[in-house]
């Protein structure tokens, strides 16, 4: 059961969503001032890339963190994990806007930049992403059943994992700054792992 105390402090719930939303609007507005032009959206893109990254986390971690180091801090995740993957959404959407605009500044710059095979995984990435935002309330588990829409989370979840594992880890050898990311991605599969074979465990002796 949540903690719906956790859940209705300052930074919780929708207020969350938009905290994000407008940390990513002034992120905008500082960027295009300072830069602008293609290298500002090019940095735009990073930027949003990384917020995407650590929200997810926070969203995928959050039960089994939780559950190992239980701490208020924990149960804020845990609390707000449907908001911190709403958040995740709004914010590889506007991740997705800025690539967009990328585009249509540059659309020779955009194609040297990616390939068929990163459009098509990063589509049905954002195919996912889409899903389980606007399934991510109980009328939705209630119209879809419960089966059913875990099987949408679970799969959309460890979907977009192994789209940041693909996306970090081909850029780790040589680069201290992204083997970072990978270290932290491998930290977080040993975690949900380890949160798997517990749930079962306590199934099992239940």
């Amino acid at each position: 059961m949540q903690d719906h105390r956790l859940g209705s402090g300052i930074l919780s719930g929708w207020r969350l969503v938009l905290a994000v939303a407008a940390a990513l609007a002034l992120a905008a507005a500082v960027t295009a001032w300072s830069l602008g032009g293609t290298d500002g959206v090019r940095l735009f893109i990073r930027m949003t890339a990384r917020s995407s990254f650590v929200l997810f986390l926070l969203a995928f971690t959050a039960s089994a963190l939780a559950h190992f180091w239980p701490s208020e801090g924990t149960r804020w995740l845990r609390a707000n994990r449907r908001y911190l993957g709403l958040s995740f959404a709004v914010s590889h959407f506007v991740h997705l806007g800025a690539i967009l605009l990328l585009l249509r500044m540059d659309p020779v710059l955009f194609h040297t930049l990616t390939n068929p095979v990163t459009i098509i995984s990063g589509a049905i990435a954002y195919v996912f992403i889409a899903a389980m935002a606007l399934t991510s309330f109980d009328a939705a588990v209630r119209a879809m059943g419960a089966g059913a829409w875990k099987t949408l989370h679970t799969m959309g979840t460890w979907y977009i994992f192994i789209s940041f594992a693909v996306a970090y880890g081909k850029r780790a050898p040589g680069d201290p700054f992204y083997q970072g990311f990978a270290a932290v991605l491998l930290l977080v599969l040993v975690l949900k792992l380890a949160h798997l074979l517990s749930a079962r465990a306590r199934a099992r002796m239940g």
